[in-house]
């Protein structure tokens, strides 16, 4: 008789770059190359510390600089990464129109019943916490059902999430087939709303719970693949 072949089990792990100065001035960013501030490089300090002590063979990053410098940071202590690898598969989401656009002129604009939310009122999951906050003072549960309506709604000139989604489903497809190749760990640069529809794919998330989550400067999510 013929043994069942063993399963083994690969890693991934999964990191959005540090604050950038759009970041901290509250600007959308999107596919502008804005670069890390020194509370950005600390961040990336702060994940290249958590995988320290991890092991991965390939990473991913995006052609833009953020995506780049932090993973720089994280490459200092692994000298086993041999293969790095861009795919802009896994960039941030085109935010058209709005990009380089302040936050607060977006908020302004939505006091004064100038955004359509159907569509442009898609855009709020990019705000930070706070402003999210300051805009559930006079949206309340609209917040939530314009981003639930949104989601196939592309903001002008930029992608809607099911784009986004799109695109990261065809990275993890490739990648699973990737790591069962090459027979390694990956480390992945990623943006904020990659992560958030690599994260619904892979666990299997609604779409309000993809959309009610904030992704953290130093965080590392880390999957495992069983080939």
């Amino acid at each position: 008789m013929f043994k069942k072949r063993q399963k083994k089990t690969f890693h991934i792990y999964l990191f959005r770059h540090g604050k950038t100065t759009y970041n901290e001035k509250g600007i959308f960013t999107g596919w502008k190359d804005a670069k890390l501030t020194p509370r950005g490089i600390k961040d990336a300090k702060t994940v290249a510390q958590k995988l320290k002590d991890k092991k991965f063979q390939v990473a991913f990053h995006t052609r833009l600089s953020r995506s780049k410098d932090t993973l720089k940071e994280v490459l200092k202590f692994h000298p086993e990464c041999r293969w790095l690898i861009e795919d802009d598969r896994m960039i941030e989401r085109s935010y058209g129109i709005f990009e380089g656009t302040k936050h607060s002129t977006f908020i302004e604009r939505i006091g004064k019943q100038e955004v359509n939310l159907k569509i442009e009122g898609d855009a709020l999951e990019n705000l930070s916490q706070k402003d999210r906050k300051k805009l559930e003072q006079f949206l309340g549960q609209v917040e939530y059902d314009v981003i639930h309506r949104g989601w196939n709604n592309p903001l002008p000139e930029g992608e809607s999430f099911k784009m986004v989604e799109k695109r990261v489903k065809k990275f993890i497809k490739y990648l699973k087939k990737f790591m069962k190749k090459h027979q390694c760990n990956v480390a992945i640069s990623a943006h904020g709303n990659s992560i958030r529809l690599f994260r619904k794919i892979w666990e299997k998330a609604s779409i309000p719970e993809t959309v009610s989550w904030f992704i953290p400067y130093d965080k590392v999510y880390h999957y495992e693949l069983n080939v």
